[in-house]
């Protein structure tokens, strides 16, 4: 074979090759970004109410092993909701607390005089024996109830479903959070439960790691803040930046003033869901840094934030005192 013919053949191959790439890292991108997309949009898109995984997966999955009165005392929880005209998120939280207490029976016992779905007790003032053996009177007595809460619409409903019941054990109602927007959204027939449509301005995160680091974070919601704690149990706030990471596989520094070195700095304005947002005593002083958040887009985060203040997600001003103006984006 001549010299330019073997050049030529030569140039076509690595051409084929270079375009061959192109094609598949179209692929590979196209495939990301729907895992991504996959990863985030069952993600709760309320700051104030959570849930991690709403409405799908887990919530299914316990809600296919309702029995018939369960499933009865739900029906007529949504249907008295719809006929005093209140929102589908009053629906969620009688649900939470229907199951918590009573695992969603008419029950005719309970601890000391409690009884019913709710549990409510005669010598606290919710009713007669009678009453509270009286499906339609509970439901509208759990209503009338969670009417009174201050901003019972603002916050997590497991929540507020705590201010009414006034539980020793206020976590346990969020164990049936995705089971209840479930119900709600498929026997209240509402969509799109929590605003994670793409009417919500839904922010994608810019890789795979964020995505993973989100949902693990998300999902920690409701547990206890213990300082130093890294999980399973509880967490402080670097050690649930800690572990997000890590459930991504990527490796951060115990103390947030170190994890502010773990990555890529940006301005803060800039942050993309899954960058980590820190605060300190002097913005200006990364070594005064002592507190570190994750951010989920639209101008919210998920934390882990003081004693007594279980992980939650909330709003985020770019004004708060203490939050150091860099951003830092683990993994770059």
């Amino acid at each position: 074979m001549r010299l330019g013919v073997l050049v030529g053949v030569l140039v076509a191959v690595l051409f084929a090759g270079v375009a061959t790439v192109g094609v598949v890292t179209k692929v590979v991108s196209d495939q990301q970004q729907a895992q991504m997309q996959a990863a985030y949009t069952n993600v709760s898109c309320d700051a104030a109410i959570g849930p991690s995984v709403p409405g799908t997966n887990q919530g299914a999955a316990q809600a296919a092993k309702l029995n018939d009165e369960q499933r009865y005392i739900i029906s007529q929880i949504i249907e008295i909701g719809k006929q005093r005209g209140l929102s589908p998120r009053a629906w969620q939280i009688a649900i939470q607390a229907g199951m918590t207490e009573s695992g969603m029976r008419n029950l005719n016992y309970g601890d000391r005089d409690s009884l019913g779905i709710f549990q409510m007790r005669p010598s606290m003032g919710w009713g007669t024996v009678a009453q509270l053996q009286d499906i339609p009177y509970q439901i509208n007595k759990f209503y009338n109830v969670l009417l009174t809460v201050p901003d019972w619409d603002k916050q997590r409903p497991g929540a507020s479903a705590q201010d009414v019941e006034r539980s020793a054990f206020p976590e346990r109602y969020h164990k049936w959070e995705q089971m209840a927007a479930h119900l709600v959204e498929n026997l209240g027939q509402v969509a799109d439960m929590v605003g994670c449509g793409q009417s919500a301005g839904l922010v994608l995160p810019p890789n795979n790691a964020a995505a993973a680091a989100i949902q693990f974070a998300l999902g920690e919601q409701g547990k206890p803040y213990v300082w130093g704690a890294t999980g399973p149990n509880s967490y402080d706030c670097s050690g649930l930046m800690l572990r997000a990471y890590e459930a991504a596989g990527i490796t951060l520094s115990r103390v947030s003033r170190d994890q502010y070195k773990n990555g890529a700095m940006l301005p803060v304005r800039d942050a993309q869901p899954g960058d980590l947002l820190f605060w300190a005593y002097d913005p200006s002083n990364p070594a005064t840094i002592h507190h570190v958040a994750m951010y989920l887009g639209d101008g919210k985060i998920v934390e882990a934030q003081q004693t007594g203040v279980p992980v939650h997600t909330r709003k985020v001003s770019w004004n708060e005192d203490e939050l150091v103006p860099q951003a830092v984006r683990p993994g770059v």
